[in-house]
């Protein structure tokens, strides 16, 4: 075992769809597991690969979600590929799955009966609103747990007050990780038992979400809803050429600050001069500084701010993100070629492990049932058989 790949030997049955279960699969998948994506032949496979912007079996959700997997195309709802679907689970460390809760036990794969064939197997199972409870069987993506949860209320508009999502991914990608630290140190664990012991493992992302939000939550809850505001001016200011993000969070950053927006006059104001002053007159300091920083240049602004200490940051789009020098010295990023995309597209390399490179496993996202007849094949089905099985539609892809 190496540190480039921990999970190098494992077996993993991936069933999960969208965001936050594949991430977490394909983290493994990145760590040196096997992981064996099942989507359906039909419809497209996965419901993330028709996303947004597609191109050929790919959008830029499953670029992500499929890394380093390999995919098998097979219909669950024929006995021949749930006949399949067993064959894979034969041996198998990890199973997962993201269907609506009580969806895999009607397709007779839920924890008791896959237990009861690979009892040393750690059974996943990630939803929306979780197994139990009136919501269970509400469908559920990213953007309605954010408003269920709260941040969409926490996320009011500056200038129009109206509550937005935040349009990333987020609880799924949080979630995702959650998911991975969950399944990995069960596997530490159970590397260590002389007879393998498997356990079921559930996440909501409804959990998920409430966990990434937990220090608003908490904060939100002690103080009744109205959370304390800071006395330091935060925030993204306009300048004469774009935008910057100021964060101040002790008293002490005052000074600095005035000093270097050159407004020292501000320290002697009894509106701002001292913290409790500037708590009483948030409002109307923000009132005076706005047009006083909308006149200087960002590169103006970043630089004499990062000289006093005040941490700050240009307001980039995501092309500007990747074209910062930053970026590019620290070595973040890997640009891949991907089947169907027309052009290389940036990938962020995962800590602890090689950056990406083009044309390896780990790099690579597959295209819907890639791997159809070579998963088949190594499961003792013949080639006659795997024909048979295109032909009637039971399986898909290659």
């Amino acid at each position: 075992m190496d540190y480039d790949n921990a999970f190098a030997g494992l077996k993993v049955i991936d069933l999960s769809g969208g965001v936050a279960g594949p991430s977490c699969a394909m983290m493994l998948a990145q760590h040196g597991a096997d992981v064996i994506k099942v989507e359906t032949p039909h419809h497209g496979g996965d419901w993330s690969r028709i996303l947004g912007r597609t191109y050929e079996d790919h959008s830029a959700f499953s670029l992500y979600g499929t890394l380093g997997k390999r995919s098998l195309a097979v219909d669950l709802k024929t006995p021949e590929g749930k006949a399949i679907l067993w064959r894979l689970i034969k041996g198998a460390d990890v199973f997962i799955e993201g269907f609506r809760p009580g969806t895999i036990q009607r397709y007779g794969f839920g924890y008791d009966a896959v237990s009861a064939r690979e009892p040393g197997i750690i059974y996943y199972a990630i939803s929306g609103f979780g197994q139990t409870g009136p919501l269970a069987a509400r469908p559920a993506m990213d953007p309605v747990l954010q408003a269920f949860i709260g941040i969409v209320t926490e996320n009011k508009g500056e200038h129009d007050g109206h509550p937005h999502r935040i349009a990333i991914s987020l609880i799924d990608m949080f979630s995702g990780l959650l998911g991975f630290q969950a399944i990995a140190t069960s596997l530490y664990v159970r590397r260590e038992q002389a007879e393998k012991k498997g356990r079921y493992l559930e996440l909501s992302l409804m959990q998920g979400g409430a966990l990434l939000s937990v220090i608003r939550l908490m904060a939100h809850h002690l103080e009744r809803g109205t959370t304390q505001r800071t006395s330091m001016p935060n925030g993204v200011f306009n300048t004469a050429d774009g935008q910057v993000n100021v964060t101040m969070v002790r008293p002490r950053d005052w000074q600095p600050f005035c000093e270097a927006i050159d407004q020292m006059g501000l320290l002697h104001d009894p509106r701002f001069a001292t913290h409790a002053a500037r708590a009483e007159n948030l409002d109307e300091l923000y009132t005076v500084l706005r047009p006083v920083l909308a006149t200087k240049t960002t590169a103006w602004l970043s630089e004499r701010l990062t000289a006093n200490g005040i941490m700050n940051g240009r307001v980039n789009s995501y092309e500007e993100f990747l074209q910062e020098e930053q970026v590019a010295a620290t070595g973040i990023m890997s640009w891949l070629d991907q089947p169907g995309v027309p052009e290389p597209v940036p990938m962020p390399n995962i800590p602890g492990l090689p950056p990406f490179v083009s044309g390896t496993r780990r790099a690579h996202a597959p295209t819907l049932g890639e791997h159809t007849r070579e998963v088949l094949a190594e499961h003792g089905y013949s080639a006659a058989e795997i024909d048979d099985l295109f032909a009637r539609k039971v399986v898909g892809g290659r």
